[in-house]
């Protein structure tokens, strides 16, 4: 059976000006995504999607380059919106987040809800295997926040940030299968032995 491996974009460049959704992966984060995508267990892998925002392309765009796989690009895989509020320092950020997720069906100052943005990832999810266009193995890469949303819906669990990658900066994946949904895995580490990672 195909299974489904699903991707955090690792760490990002952050910058105030510049909208969220454009910030693209820091040297770190491109020495990891690498790194990821030489693993063996990606050499199943036939189909590639991702969300539309840029530090996510430049994962796909990452194992393009290493395995030569093309990839698509949907909208619905995006990070909840946050537009309302633009981008939110920490520790500032990690308290709305954690309204986010302890809220689920609140707009907290303008977001998405949770329960929409899950919504919308679960059909996000089901259109990319409905589209494959082989019959290996799927990657998607998205970002924390809709891995967390979707590892709740798979484990038939309330949402909760309980759910959520164990890294801060981001680059972990879990593995479930394709037909039945069922986990693999939990997030792991993109990098278990933390190639890039800082001293």
């Amino acid at each position: 059976m195909a299974t489904v491996y699903f991707v955090t974009h690792p760490e990002d460049v952050v910058d105030p000006q510049v909208p969220v959704p454009d910030w693209g992966l820091s040297t770190v984060g491109w020495t990891r995504i690498e790194a990821f995508c030489q693993r063996p267990e990606l050499a199943g892998v036939t189909d590639v999607f991702t969300s539309d925002e840029r530090k996510a392309m430049d994962c796909a765009e990452a194992l393009q380059r290493a395995r030569g796989l093309p990839f698509a690009t949907r909208e619905d895989l995006r990070e909840n919106d946050r537009s309302a509020t633009g981008y939110v320092a920490p520790p500032r950020f990690w308290e709305i987040v954690d309204q986010f997720f302890g809220e689920p069906d609140t707009s907290i100052l303008g977001w998405e809800t949770a329960r929409a943005a899950q919504a919308r990832i679960k059909v996000g999810v089901a259109a990319c295997i409905a589209a494959r266009s082989g019959t290996g193995d799927l990657v998607i890469f998205a970002h924390g926040g809709v891995g967390t949303l979707l590892l709740s819906d798979l484990k038939g669990e309330p949402i909760s940030r309980r759910h959520g990658q164990p890294i801060a900066g981001g680059g972990c994946y879990f593995a479930f299968d394709r037909e039945s949904r069922a986990l693999h895995h939990g997030w792991r580490d993109i990098v278990p032995e933390a190639v890039g990672a800082a001293p």
